[in-house]
């Protein structure tokens, strides 16, 4: 089936997938059918198993207008979570905007090892640079009740969206989120208490690398929550700075990492007054994680 449907072929659930398949296919998508899915049970409104059920059934000329267009934007590479405005990370679901990056499962990685960590501490404290949707520390909430988090993002429009994922999710009364470079618009009093922990899943890619990333990353996800202009590096030489001044003696530390980059990142927390420096890898065996703490002594 081509774009341009036969005007005798009828609109039905059934047709409409087969057709999106055929096109996501034919753009060299590999995951025509489980994105046409997704994107026809929303537009129809319409559960999976339905499609499979009522093939035969038909969908109104609004509802396969939305669909097309749906389709449209994910022949245009932009990733399905960004068409239906949400992603699911974790336990829950994040609403995602322009101004996000959008969360992805290697993240998940950070979030398991955040949550073994606060559990060491009765009511932790933590702070998350680069929040974007906050669904790092949010994550860290859900799980860890009596926990309290500040999210901490350089754009607005990304401090906008974590708030209202947290209202969204109940977890606003245990989290609070800032619009800042790093720690400037920090308040002197939030600096001087610190905090038990610090995460971040900040901008790692190399500028040079940025033209080899697939189109659904590269053209839709902010270049500032990907690269820092740089060699990839440049936030984290800023982020160990700022542990070393945020985080508690005994505190811990938790970064997110790009492939090869845990020899730097580790000698950076080492330099800092960071010990018990150790790693964590992803499911596809990258070690997609890098974390110490603070030296009691420091």
């Amino acid at each position: 089936m081509t774009s341009d449907q036969p005007e005798n072929t009828p609109a039905t659930l059934g047709n409409l997938m087969a057709w999106a398949v055929a096109m996501l296919r034919d753009a060299g998508n590999d995951t025509a059918r489980l994105d046409a899915k997704i994107l026809l049970c929303e537009a129809s409104g319409v559960d999976t198993s339905r499609i499979l059920a009522w093939p035969d059934d038909v969908v109104s000329p609004e509802k396969v207008d939305l669909f097309r267009a749906m389709i449209a934007r994910r022949l245009a590479h932009e990733p399905v979570s960004r068409i239906l405005g949400r992603r699911d990370f974790w336990r829950h679901t994040f609403k995602v905007t322009k101004d996000t990056l959008d969360p992805r499962p290697d993240s998940e990685t950070l979030v398991e090892w955040a949550i073994e960590c606060a559990r060491r501490f009765d009511s932790p404290k933590m702070i998350d640079f680069g929040t974007g949707t906050g669904c790092l520390v949010l994550s860290v909430l859900g799980d860890v009740p009596k926990a309290f988090g500040l999210g901490v993002d350089i754009s607005a429009g990304a401090v906008a969206c974590a708030l209202e994922n947290a209202r969204n999710l109940g977890l606003a009364a245990r989290c609070d989120f800032v619009v800042s470079d790093w720690m400037e618009n920090l308040p002197p009093e939030t600096i001087a208490s610190g905090f038990d922990m610090m995460i971040s899943n900040p901008p790692y890619i190399a500028h040079s690398e940025m033209v080899a990333l697939a189109p659904d990353v590269r053209d839709y996800d902010p270049y500032g929550a990907l690269s820092d202009g740089g060699d990839g590096l440049g936030a984290y030489r800023i982020l160990a700075d700022v542990a070393a001044r945020l985080v508690r003696p005994g505190g811990q530390v938790i970064f997110e990492i790009g492939q090869g980059q845990e020899k730097a990142v580790r000698a950076l927390l080492t330099q800092h007054g960071f010990d018990a420096i150790t790693e964590r890898r992803d499911l596809g065996g990258i070690v997609r994680c890098v974390g110490g703490q603070k030296q009691q002594n420091t």
